[in-house]
């Protein structure tokens, strides 16, 4: 097996290390040397486009005449690209971003995989939490989270929040009509599942493959509607 090398690092706000590595042609972003993400592993991130936009399919009829997307979480930028292919033109994808060295590894590194997808009119980079995007006025007709594993396995302490009722209220209110909401979970998440209905929203649970060979899905995609 090649070795790793490590391209470039930086610290969260807790203090904890992210990095960003290559190995035998593939990128691999580390928390605390633990692989987080891989431009070999992108299936399941793709899928979160694919359910979470449903509604928004260039040419079908359910499409608002212009789309308005949330994504919280850059990553590898394997979602914006998929929903970017989805939604067509016009539409507006904001994307919450709270490193800025993520935001810099996108414009360089993972160029050679997706592409300038940051550089596309549609895709608006917020440097920001993803909390602190929501409450403001604006409303979305989908909204789309791949930020941490589960609440049983937070990759942060800061992400408990993103489980709590007054965060799930705040994405109820920023939903559109007949919006979406998706959450990107590493497992089965009884604790998500909970939380969301008790928020009053109608659930699907899709299992995830890491690879679209993979012979596991270990991963799951909650998707969410408002209850009418």
């Amino acid at each position: 097996m090649k070795p790793y090398i490590q391209l470039d690092k930086t610290s969260l706000p807790d203090g904890t290390l992210l990095s960003l590595h290559k190995q035998d042609g593939e990128f691999v972003m580390q928390y605390n040397g633990l692989e987080l993400m891989s431009t070999n592993l992108t299936w399941s991130e793709q899928m979160l486009a694919d359910l979470g936009c449903v509604d928004l399919l260039e040419g079908a009829p359910t499409r608002p005449e212009h789309p308005r997307v949330l994504i919280g979480g850059l990553g590898m930028g394997f979602t914006l690209k998929r929903v970017l292919e989805l939604v067509g033109s016009p539409a507006t994808i904001d994307v919450a971003e709270l490193m800025s060295r993520v935001i810099e590894w996108n414009r360089t590194y993972l160029v050679e995989h997706n592409g300038p997808l940051l550089e596309d009119p549609r895709t608006n980079v917020i440097l920001a939490d993803l909390f602190d995007c929501l409450g403001e006025g604006d409303h979305y007709d989908a909204i789309l989270i791949d930020i941490d594993d589960t609440p049983d396995a937070l990759i942060t302490v800061d992400n408990v929040k993103l489980y709590t009722p007054s965060f799930l209220s705040l994405l109820r209110e920023s939903l559109n009509p007949g919006g979406c909401l998706a959450y990107w979970m590493a497992m089965p998440s009884p604790k998500l599942e909970k939380a969301l209905k008790k928020a009053g929203f109608n659930l699907e649970a899709h299992p995830a493959k890491p690879h679209e060979q993979s012979e596991r899905a270990i991963h799951r995609i909650y998707v969410a509607r408002l209850i009418l």
